[in-house]
């Protein structure tokens, strides 16, 4: 064994709260050997690792948080070992890690340590190694941190199952013990047998890490031997009782009126009232400012679907801020009641902007749209999709400006990979403006807001849908053929055709020939993309003017028909 261990290895399973939403993170790292700062590397890896992959924001999945973390590490890492410009000195090592979030782990790895999975009658080598055999039998990394300034990282999602046993070695433990071996000494940990004491140390996972260690150190190991074992003994999947008795806890208020009290706050106006929700404007004694109460209704206290979404919707609007979007503020964790205290947005929603305004000027929905994208653009920047978005979601303010509103179905990436047992059973969203993907039962991304974005910017310029309307949301549809494009120069012939052919694009069904980003829309709205008008040129008529070729068509059916009775007739 090695008189410096060049080794690293760190676990932490954090508080409830932020398992719930982070996971818990399991790593090791093995420093390459040529370099003085071999320790210094890999110590600094698992340890940097894990404190910065826990500090990115809640809303980001694990894959985006963990390779950013990791990108961020690698840099530091390469350009510190850069200023010796002597490979003794480079700060380079292997990297693996698990992190168990809700009924998944997620593996990254770089390098030849490695990450296995036992399972009864199986163990599997998860990682591959990033190695090179040469002739003498040695192997060199050709892939590690701190190596290059652009690193390609593995990673892969795996289901998890309760009895299942992870472990996490270096070369000096796995170089040494055949696969038939280490699964003599795992194997035996994995057998059912129900949940066991933790602090009784029933399965002995320290006991048996030393001695698969102690195994390779009498095979002949010459270098420093780390290995971490991890057991599943529970997943937090929740039955839909408790699910719904978490989400039910707090009270649904009755409706309310003018002059009743919700806690401290006083209610003024009723500002709406439906069948989903009611929403209030009321005052609270601390603060100058009004705010906007908003209350589920009574007929869905027994729906923890909506409730989810009631509670998701609260979760979203006190994490982003910007401007654009509408803000939700913390209340009194005193409260038995279930509601939303949000920012109070004076002015009137889109739609009745758009029945105030027949025709606006193509300057003037630029002008909105631009808004617009921004409050998308920090969903997006905070791995969210509104999946709503319509002219009702959209307020804007007597000043003029847009706030996006109503999150109860934006998707957050971060949330998506907690399992719960209140899965959709229906479509999200109003069917007119979500976007084909979601109606034929795929799933949706990034160009999915940019769809309803393009049939509100159709909207508001020719009053009407680009597409025939789907009566249902309940209506499910199997081919995106379904959507064909009607063109806003039907309607508005005063709008230059390279706008109208932007829009298409952004509505698009099927997902892979609309925009990849809002930049690039927002660019095609305010210049003629020379691509777009081209490729329109060169189509065949009936793709250009679908109702110039039936025009076209029918009147050469008529022709033919007068033809056809004058020959007759003669």
């Amino acid at each position: 064994m090695k008189p410096q261990n060049e080794d690293a290895f760190a676990a932490l399973m954090p508080v409830k709260h932020v398992s719930n939403i982070k996971g818990a993170v399991v790593c090791i790292a093995d420093g390459v050997s040529c370099s003085d700062n071999a320790s210094e590397a890999s110590q600094t890896s698992v340890t940097t690792f894990i404190e910065d992959y826990l500090s990115t924001p809640d809303t980001w999945d694990v894959r985006t948080s963990a390779s950013r973390v990791l990108s961020s590490l690698n840099s530091w890492l390469f350009h510190r070992g850069q200023v010796s410009l002597t490979r003794q000195n480079g700060l380079v090592t292997t990297f693996s890690s698990v992190i168990f979030k809700s009924t998944s782990m997620h593996v990254l790895h770089i390098g030849d340590s490695r990450v296995y999975r036992c399972r009864p009658q199986e163990l599997i080598q998860l990682t591959r190694d990033h190695s090179l055999v040469q002739n003498n039998g040695s192997s060199i990394l050709t892939r590690a941190l701190g190596m290059d300034n652009h690193m390609q990282v593995d990673y892969f999602q795996k289901n998890l199952r309760v009895g299942d046993v992870l472990m996490l070695s270096t070369d000096g433990v796995h170089d040494m013990l055949e696969l038939d071996k280490l699964q003599a000494f795992l194997e035996p940990l994995c057998q059912d047998g129900g949940v066991p004491s933790i602090a009784g140390q029933n399965y002995k996972l320290e006991q048996v890490a030393k001695e698969i260690v102690e195994a390779a150190s009498q095979a002949g190991s010459k270098d420093n031997l780390s290995c971490v074992l991890v057991k599943i003994l529970e997943l937090p999947y929740e039955d839909i009782n408790e699910a719904h008795r978490k989400l039910t806890k707090l009270v649904i208020p009755p409706v309310l009126e003018p002059g009743m009290k919700l806690d401290d706050f006083t209610i003024e106006k009723v500002i709406y009232s439906g069948a989903r929700s009611h929403i209030y404007l009321a005052n609270h004694p601390r603060f100058k400012e009004k705010f906007a109460i908003k209350i589920p209704s009574q007929n869905f206290a027994e729906d923890p679907e909506y409730l989810e979404g009631f509670v998701r919707e609260s979760w979203v609007g006190k994490r982003v801020n910007n401007p654009a979007i509408m803000k939700i503020y913390d209340y009194s964790s005193e409260s038995k009641f279930l509601y939303h205290i949000c920012e109070y947005v004076s002015g009137q929603t889109l739609r009745q902007w758009m029945y105030d305004n027949k025709e606006p000027s193509l300057n003037l929905v630029r002008d909105l749209v631009k808004q617009i994208i921004v409050g998308l653009r920090a969903f997006q920047r905070m791995g969210m999709l509104h999946r709503d978005l319509k002219p009702e979601n959209i307020m804007l303010t007597e000043g003029g400006h847009v706030k996006l509103i109503d999150f109860g179905t934006v998707q957050v990436n971060g949330l998506q990979e907690i399992s719960s047992p209140l899965l959709e059973k229906t479509l999200v969203g109003t069917v007119d403006y979500i976007a084909p993907e979601y109606v034929i039962g795929d799933s949706g991304g990034g160009r999915s807001d940019i769809f309803s974005l393009g049939v509100i910017i159709f909207e508001m310029l020719s009053g009407y849908l680009p597409y025939k309307a789907i009566r249902s949301s309940q209506h499910k549809v199997d081919s995106y053929d379904r959507w064909q494009y009607r063109s806003l120069l039907e309607g508005r012939q005063d709008i230059p055709l390279w706008v109208d052919l932007a829009i298409k694009k952004a509505c698009a069904a099927r997902p892979s020939l609309r925009y990849q980003s809002l930049s690039e829309l927002l660019h095609d709205l305010q210049k003629p993309n020379r691509n777009l008008l081209s490729s329109h040129q060169n189509a065949p008529l009936m793709e250009r003017n679908p109702l110039r070729f039936w025009q076209v068509i029918s009147t050469i059916l008529g022709i033919i028909i007068v033809v056809q009775w004058l020959v007759l007739a003669w």
